[in-house]
């Protein structure tokens, strides 16, 4: 049996009239909050694959960002196909409750913070910071896709992206060469 290909061809012009369609079948316009939130995922799920190449020597947490680059796709699905045929709400809440372990165990080695820190500390931290802006935007977006979706609202997609930009902040810091606080500028 000869398997066709997912994508076949890239270019399909549907999408030129400020309109476009998910999984579900159904069309949406361009800017509606769950084609945002597809948006945003895509580009958390870019920033972790370049915080991944920057991380090459260190197997481990390229490892980690490889499944949560997965899970973000797993996520965007959800919102594709609409929650009634994804994964039920306790898979995604044991997700996040792996990433909340996994963000302990990193911050147990940093000092503890006495004041906000400056985004930066080299090339890795910073990628890590700007992937976490990211999840939090999407996380807001998924809030406002879950409006009047109750079956959406049930699944812990929200949960999860929140654990996620706690995760990607400690991993921040313990990829930082150097932190630099805030400090009120008068």
């Amino acid at each position: 049996m000869t398997r066709r290909n997912r994508i076949d061809r890239v270019t399909t012009r549907t999408g030129d009239h400020g309109e476009t369609s998910l999984a579900d079948g159904h069309r949406y316009r361009k800017h509606d909050a769950r084609i945002a939130l597809v948006g945003e995922l895509d580009e958390a799920n870019s920033f972790l694959g370049l915080l991944a190449a920057e991380l090459k020597h260190q197997d481990h947490l390229a490892e980690q960002l490889a499944a949560i680059q997965s899970q973000l796709f797993d996520a965007g699905a959800v919102v594709a196909v609409g929650a009634s045929r994804s994964e039920p709400a306790e898979d995604w809440q044991q997700i996040a409750a792996s990433l909340a372990t996994e963000a302990e165990h990193l911050n147990e080695t940093l000092p503890p913070l006495r004041e906000f820190i400056l985004p930066g500390g080299g090339r890795a931290a910073s990628t890590a910071h700007v992937a976490r802006a990211v999840v939090r935007r999407a996380e807001r977006t998924w809030w406002q896709a879950c409006e009047g979706d109750e079956a959406l609202r049930s699944v812990a997609i929200g949960v999860y992206l929140n654990r996620l930009s706690d995760y990607l902040f400690v991993l921040a810091r313990t990829l930082a060469k150097d932190e630099r606080l805030w400090q009120r500028q008068e």
